[in-house]
């Protein structure tokens, strides 16, 4: 059995007390708790060389611009991009995903043309495709999910066309924790000259990515979902196809030379990075990586397998349990368990948990069209990490036992 026991002593928010009581954390699918290592990262920057980058000729500026393009070369290494230029920092996945919209999408789609994404997409990789939709005149598409939760297969197959220019996909479903097969979804695309993005926000700190080997086009991650900091995103993008893209922003940094009436752009990277960027977010991103790499993405997986294996058997025994995404035949399970319990708001339920010190998800965890699809207005979600427990699922289930009476209801 994989065990976290050892990685608690890291996280100094896990040893605390919340109104009394010890913190269930399973609410990593939104964000993930910081180790003190990357804490230090963090401060150390703030503390030691705090300057802007790239302006200044003293030395904390060329320190700060060492750290911030060191993160550029860790974080290409770290997906197997192949040149750091390729490594675009932004503040999240969501800006991520909107710069390719913007820069990518509305320069290349057009009336007539057609754009897919899945009903499982988080709106992040949703709602900039409608506008650029809506924008150019394209036809937005979705592929739709089999009985189990998964990607129908026929539709992969029928819906991306000569006519399909974007095909836009969650390696993870942040709602079904299911693993889609992006390789295959790549490869369909580029056979009819579509462009091909991958949102990665709920793979990249659970398993190994290889952007090479998954042959994307772009690839999109937040750093606060895998321990660094709130603030610092990534957008990876095949060189070329970046290379020929216009600024989504502009203004100081991302300049050659500005005249009075005209402005002529710097290079990759910084063409895509106006203005003073996220440095302490980069060092805890460095630092991030860092952490993961030692522990290992085997052993990552491992834990969250362990947990799901632990939990799931137990859910299923509660008649009152309903769950999303956890009847796949395929082994493409990852540590995110979403449920209902029968005749309670999914709010309350989060909320009662809250009371017994399990932190959990409750809403439409910005997947509207997918809880739609499902025949839901919400969801609750536990997602697992590194850090959590066996002993996190128990007073997860010992307290899910507990929701309904204190409703009034019935076991």
């Amino acid at each position: 059995m994989a065990d976290a026991q050892e990685f608690l002593k890291d996280f100094p928010l896990l040893k605390m007390k919340m109104n009394g009581k010890q913190i269930a954390y399973l609410d990593n699918g939104a964000t993930t708790q910081k180790p003190e290592q990357i804490i230090q990262a963090i401060c150390g920057y703030y503390g030691g060389c705090n300057a802007n980058p790239h302006r200044g000729a003293y030395a904390l500026s060329v320190k700060a611009t060492e750290i911030y393009e060191n993160a550029r070369v860790r974080t290409a290494k770290f997906i197997n991009a192949a040149r750091p230029e390729e490594i675009i920092f932004t503040k999240n996945a969501t800006e991520a995903l909107n710069l390719v919209a913007y820069s990518y999408g509305l320069s290349n789609v057009k009336a007539g043309d057609e754009i897919v994404i899945t009903i499982t997409e988080h709106h992040s990789n949703l709602v900039p495709w409608q506008f650029v939709a809506k924008t150019t005149g394209a036809t937005l598409k979705y592929i739709y999910l089999e009985k189990d939760g998964n990607l129908s297969e026929e539709d992969i197959e029928t819906k991306i066309t000569e006519k399909t220019k974007i095909v836009a996909v969650t390696q993870v479903s942040n709602v079904l924790g299911l693993k889609n097969d992006v390789k295959k979804i790549v490869k369909k695309a580029h056979s009819v000259g579509a462009v091909a993005v991958v949102d990665g926000s709920q793979s990249v700190a659970h398993m190994k990515v290889d952007v090479r080997d998954i042959d994307c086009d772009f690839f999109a991650f937040s750093g606060h979902k895998m321990l660094s900091p709130m603030g610092i995103g990534v957008l990876y993008g095949k060189y070329d196809i970046l290379d020929a893209m216009p600024p989504f922003l502009r203004g100081g940094d991302m300049i050659e030379y500005v005249e009075e009436q005209d402005t002529t752009y710097a290079e990759l990277p910084a063409k895509f990075e106006a203005g003073t960027q996220n440095v302490g977010g980069a060092a805890g991103l460095t630092a991030a990586i860092d952490y993961l790499e030692t522990i290992t993405f085997d052993r990552i997986e491992a834990i969250e397998k362990d947990l799901v294996d632990y939990a799931l058997p137990q859910l299923r025994e509660l008649p009152y349990i309903e769950l999303y995404g956890c009847d796949t035949t395929r082994d493409n399970k990852t540590g995110i368990i979403a449920f209902n319990v029968k005749d309670v708001h999914p709010h309350d339920v989060a909320s009662i948990l809250d009371s017994y010190g399990v932190a959990i998800r409750a809403g439409h965890h910005c997947a509207q069209p997918l809880h739609r699809y499902l025949g839901q207005n919400a969801s609750c979600r536990a997602s697992f990490y590194l850090y959590n427990t066996r002993e996190d699922i128990d007073r997860w289930i010992d307290a899910l036992k507990k929701v309904r009476g204190v409703l009034g209801y019935g076991a």
